[in-house]
């Protein structure tokens, strides 16, 4: 009724009458087709016989399949919780990929999205007493979502089936659906991603131990160590190499396999006592989530020994051999190329034909004597035939004194990255300054800045200056007096 006036106004000139009656007569056609259409559907239904019409629609049919998209055909996986009658005597097996399905779907559920989850809570029990609590989200039986994966479309569907309330149980799994096209896709790319991503996952929040030996065998307690490598005081190009380093390790597993190397790296961390090497091994432990293996060659008997406990590491560890230069005492090589023999020593060759330094750990370990583990035997062991019995493993040696090494242990395949851990910079100081309390920037940082830069201490020192005092400006003049003093000496 509103737009009448309008339509009266423009009525009032020629143009405007002309546009009124163009509109009426459209309005009138339309009036006119639509109620032929109509009468033409009712007669057809009174007119024609039922096989005409049939026919009519099954032409209509063909013409709409023959020149519309045709419906892709789908494939559907079926991953069931319980694999019946495939293990030993015909009996049950968990099914792994199962559990990884719902490891890694926990991570893509949207909760926001779903009207119906099931929420599950665990209690995992630490030796010792304590316990932590794990969350898992999964799809309630009818649920589903999609995941997109190189481009791909898959949808996981939760189902249950079977159970009567009797003795039966009812049979959990998921279906995994695609377009039958990317069969290949599903099979060899998305369903080993999918395992591989679930198996970081379980890394990422198990809680992380550290194993000693005894005799030939581990023994594990939790590892609580918190260095990462945002809190290490490092210098900052040194520290990032480390990372890049480990991620490229980490991604090199075909790479590996195929130039014929065991997957395995190895590090040496050397400088003076106090610069941070234990930490930078508990913050590798941390960044990469694998549990470390402490081994103290004085308490390893013999080579067999040694052997056992390496084969009883299991893939995704570190195995750190800490201060490596006070377990052998090599030779020390004077500048001329002389070697000075060094007490109850022998020259020899490992299977390379490396020329080391067999000899005793601090007169223990005696290479002229039989059933003793030898330098010979760890050589083996880093890079041998031995090194072999597991894959995806870190080796780390740190030692105080890198040129009391023998260089058999130093070279490329044996000790790939050296990694020195000088006295504190001043970015390693800032480090610790944002560390100890949570400090950016202090009117006494120049001064800091230039003492560092004259003065040799170590990051453990610049550490116990800052624990001295809560209050950042007793702190940073406790530390600067401290520098002062070492300065003048």
């Amino acid at each position: 009724m509103e737009y009448l006036p309008k339509t009266s106004s423009m009525a009032s000139s020629p143009e405007g009458a002309a546009v009124v009656d163009a509109y009426k007569k459209a309005l009138a056609t339309a009036a006119t087709v639509s109620a032929y259409a109509m009468l033409a559907r009712s007669m057809a239904r009174e007119l024609l016989p039922d096989e005409l019409r049939a026919a009519v629609r099954w032409g209509a049919a063909f013409v709409r399949s023959r020149y519309s998209a045709p419906k892709k055909e789908r494939h559907t996986i079926v991953i069931r919780r319980v694999l019946g009658g495939l293990g030993l005597g015909g009996g049950y097996n968990e099914n792994d990929l199962f559990d990884a399905a719902l490891t890694y779907l926990a991570t893509k559920i949207n909760p926001q999205s779903m009207s119906r989850l099931c929420l599950a809570r665990t209690r995992n029990k630490e030796p010792g007493g304590s316990a932590s609590w794990s969350t898992l989200l999964s799809m309630e039986n009818g649920g589903s979502t999609t995941d997109t994966f190189q481009g791909v479309e898959f949808r996981w569907t939760s189902i249950e089936s079977g159970g009567n309330g009797g003795k039966s149980r009812a049979q959990e799994s998921l279906e995994l659906s695609f377009d039958a096209e990317h069969t290949e896709t599903a099979l060899h790319k998305y369903v080993p991603f999918i395992m591989s991503k679930a198996e970081e996952l379980r890394l990422r929040d198990r809680a992380l131990k550290i194993f000693l030996n005894e005799s030939s065998s581990w023994r594990g307690i939790n590892h609580h160590h918190p260095a990462t490598f945002d809190t290490l005081a490092m210098e900052p190009s040194m520290k990032q190499a480390v990372m890049d380093d480990l991620d490229r390790f980490l991604k090199r597993k075909e790479y590996y396999r195929r130039i014929g190397k065991a997957w395995k790296r190895g590090y040496l961390l050397y400088g003076p006592p106090g610069t941070g090497k234990s930490s930078l091994v508990a913050a590798m432990a941390n960044y990469l989530r694998f549990n470390l293996y402490d081994l103290d060659l004085s308490g390893v008997y013999d080579n067999s020994c040694l052997q056992r406990l390496l084969m009883d590491m299991p893939n995704k560890s570190i195995l750190i051999i800490e201060d490596i230069d006070c377990s052998f005492d090599t030779m020390s090589r004077e500048k001329d190329g002389k070697l000075r023999q060094a007490t109850d020593t022998d020259t020899d060759t490992d299977e390379d034909g490396d020329e080391y330094d067999d000899v005793g750990a601090r007169g223990y370990f005696r290479s002229r004597e039989r059933n003793k583990m030898t330098l010979s035997g760890l050589l083996n062991v880093i890079d041998g035939l031995w090194s072999t019995t597991g894959e995806e493993r870190v080796i780390v040696f740190t030692t105080n004194y890198k040129d009391r090494l023998d260089r058999a242990l130093l070279r490329p395949g044996r000790m790939d990255m050296h990694v020195y851990m000088g006295h504190c910079g001043w970015e390693a100081f800032r480090t610790l300054a944002r560390n100890y309390h949570l400090l950016d920037d202090h009117a006494l940082f120049p001064e800091i800045q230039e003492l560092l830069a004259a003065v040799e201490v170590t990051p453990a020192e610049v550490s116990e200056m800052l624990l001295r005092s809560e209050d950042v400006d007793v702190a940073l003049r406790v530390l600067m007096e401290f520098i002062k003093a070492r300065r003048s000496k």
